[in-house]
């Protein structure tokens, strides 16, 4: 039986790489889209998906309030946020919400099948940023933490701002969006308090990310 989805996001144009990716597996439905909150809202009550992928960012109304009324309403539903951000409110407002997965963008298109597929099976799917996250969390004195942990991705932007590439040149070497760097960069100033690339700069070299 075929896991019917339902793609949310504002821009037409993830929508529709999402669903050239989704198509190709023949255990998987593109059911319908939608582009904005109260749209998925309808379109869950018409077309009854499995699973909601769901964005954070929408015009009408944020992901995490649609992902709690649709849960509301129909229970049986399963949610994976399908993100640009990855920090501690937005991971932890989802699960509150009852997301039962949580990925970001840059993620591979083989995680995306396989979040999904398990998702379905009723496991939870994190990516490992999200995973890192939960645990720090949960760890005894995380949050007094001098040097607080950053995922892969935010490690390889950090190291290549501290060589001296922009953020245009970053986001060739890894294969993601400028917008995506852009909010990695947010995300490791938040992190680690840090606001100046001068200032990256010099907690790499102290923390021996790169070396001189």
């Amino acid at each position: 039986m075929s896991i019917k989805v339902l793609l949310v996001d504002d821009h037409k144009i993830i929508r529709d790489g999402l669903s050239a990716i989704l198509q190709t597996e023949s255990d998987i439905c593109i059911v319908a889209e939608a582009g904005s909150g109260q749209e998925a809202l309808d379109k869950v009550k018409q077309s009854a998906p499995d699973v909601v992928v769901m964005d954070l960012t929408l015009p009408d109304m944020g992901g995490v309030q649609v992902t709690r009324r649709i849960l509301a309403d129909y229970p049986a539903t399963r949610v994976l946020v399908l993100t640009m951000f990855l920090d501690d409110n937005c991971v932890f407002e989802s699960l509150d919400a009852g997301a039962r997965g949580y990925l970001v963008k840059d993620c591979a298109a083989e995680e995306l099948v396989l979040a999904l597929r398990a998702i379905h099976q009723g496991k939870p799917y994190f990516c490992t940023g999200a995973q890192e996250i939960m645990m720090r969390k949960c760890l005894p004195g995380a949050a007094d933490s001098s040097n607080p942990a950053l995922t892969k991705r935010e490690t390889e932007v950090l190291k290549l701002t501290a060589q001296g590439l922009n953020t245009k040149e970053i986001a060739f070497q890894l294969g993601v969006s400028i917008k995506m760097i852009e909010v990695h960069r947010m995300n490791l100033r938040k992190k680690l308090g840090l606001h100046s690339i001068a200032q990256l700069t010099t907690y790499a070299l102290k923390n021996r990310l790169i070396t001189v």
